[in-house]
């Protein structure tokens, strides 16, 4: 615990001096896309750089790959800090759930020589999932996987859209690899490392989140490898990944709901009508209680939820070395781990579009305008509720969960 703690410090520490002031700065100016590459800000390669100086980067990642073998909740309060300084980073800092997943899945040549890179900050990665026609409903992917027997490996043809940090150097593609299917069980997962046949067509203009690039991806005969077994990728792989993703927006939809409230708290102790501060007027008053205790909620959620996926990993290590004791508390983990994560993103991004709502109200006028970071948190907060899911989807995934008794 006591390294859990230097640690948060130490990543506080970055996003209070160096992060934060600039977050601003990152927005206005935005990611840029010339000549079908993507180009962070200034602001956000200061940022990474001094996140892997403190060799932050690897967190999760296990001792002998460089990392620092922290537990998933542990994480999500990193991400939970770093999306209060600024929304945008954590897509790129939040990303380490892809090499989780080459942790898990992936064999160990690619283990070895990928992972002390994502440990270092060498590489960033992305979760390639999303077409033009499979949003929500992923087992419909187009994108075609084809062995070729000559070179060894497989190759991706196909059209990805809405890439979140699609510009990355390793990424997970969902792909069909069953010539012939047309639903979920013929899906792979496979990983590529990014060259000239993968072209970034063009990145979209977004309403917020302006520093993080959301891509669309046209791969022409890419080299990948399957990760895992064949026709798991949706049905196992891209679900388990998803458990980590739901999280990871989460914390990051909590982290801005902080920010809006503390701009929120400290404009209504500074301003002053009818010879007090507005926090002092009632209804003002209790807008500031109910955000601060529906963030603390919220958070809280996230810590239970992110302590039951950390049991889950740990049940599953122990059985599949043979200790089969551990089948029942996996099981257990398993099913709550499931309906946990869709309720987890759900209640938190939907509690943080209402926070982000009232920091506005509460400053009035001034919130509309673009020179105070309110703006800017409303804007962020409004995708939380839609990427990795929407609200919708995450009734849809928790409900045959919660008609089965899982939370009793």
């Amino acid at each position: 615990k006591d390294n859990y703690r230097l640690m948060l410090d130490v990543l506080g520490d970055i996003c209070a001096n160096v992060i934060a002031p600039r977050a601003a700065e990152a927005d206005e100016e935005g990611v840029q896309f010339k000549d079908g590459e993507v180009y962070y800000t200034q602001a956000t390669e200061e940022a990474l750089d001094a996140l892997i100086q403190a060799e932050l980067m690897g967190a999760m990642l296990p001792w002998e790959y460089g990392g620092m073998n922290m537990p998933e909740t542990i994480y999500q309060l990193m991400i939970d800090m770093v999306s209060r300084a600024e929304a945008g980073l954590m897509t790129i800092f939040g990303l380490l759930e892809i090499a989780l997943a080459i942790n898990e899945y992936a064999d160990q040549e690619l283990k070895d020589r990928l992972l002390p890179k994502f440990a270092r900050g060498e590489v960033t990665g992305a979760m390639v999932l999303t077409e033009p026609d499979a949003g929500s409903d992923l087992g419909i992917v187009q994108t075609k996987a084809t062995f070729d027997e000559k070179a060894g490996h497989w190759r991706l043809n196909g059209v990805k859209r809405f890439i979140t940090n699609g510009n990355a150097d390793v990424q997970l593609v969902l792909a069909r690899s069953s010539e012939g299917s047309s639903d979920a069980r013929g899906l792979s997962l496979f990983l590529l490392e990014r060259d000239e046949s993968m072209r970034i067509r063009r990145i979209e203009n977004k309403l917020g989140i302006h520093s993080s690039p959301t891509c669309e991806i046209q791969y022409n005969n890419t080299p990948a490898y399957l990760v895992g077994r064949e026709r798991f990728g949706l049905i196992r792989y891209a679900m388990g990944l998803m458990n980590g993703a739901r999280l990871a927006v989460s914390s990051q939809a909590v982290g801005i709901a902080e920010a809006a409230y503390r701009e929120a708290h400290k404009y209504a102790s500074q301003r002053i009508q009818f010879n007090q501060p507005i926090r002092n007027i009632a209804p003002v008053t209790r807008m500031l209680l109910s955000m601060r205790g529906e963030i603390e909620a919220a958070r809280a959620l996230i810590c239970t939820t992110g302590q039951w996926v950390d049991r889950l990993k740990v049940y599953q290590e122990r059985v599949s070395k043979g200790d089969k004791s551990y089948r029942v508390q996996q099981k257990r983990a398993s099913s709550l781990a499931d309906v946990l994560t869709p309720l987890t993103k759900y209640d938190a991004t939907e509690m943080a579009n209402r926070v982000c709502y009232l920091a506005m109200q509460i400053h009035g006028g001034v919130g509309y305008m673009r020179e105070f970071n309110v703006e800017r948190h409303y804007r962020d907060v409004r995708v939380t509720n839609i990427y990795e899911g929407t609200s919708q989807m995450q009734v849809v995934a928790a409900i045959g969960k919660l008609l089965g008794h899982a939370l009793d």
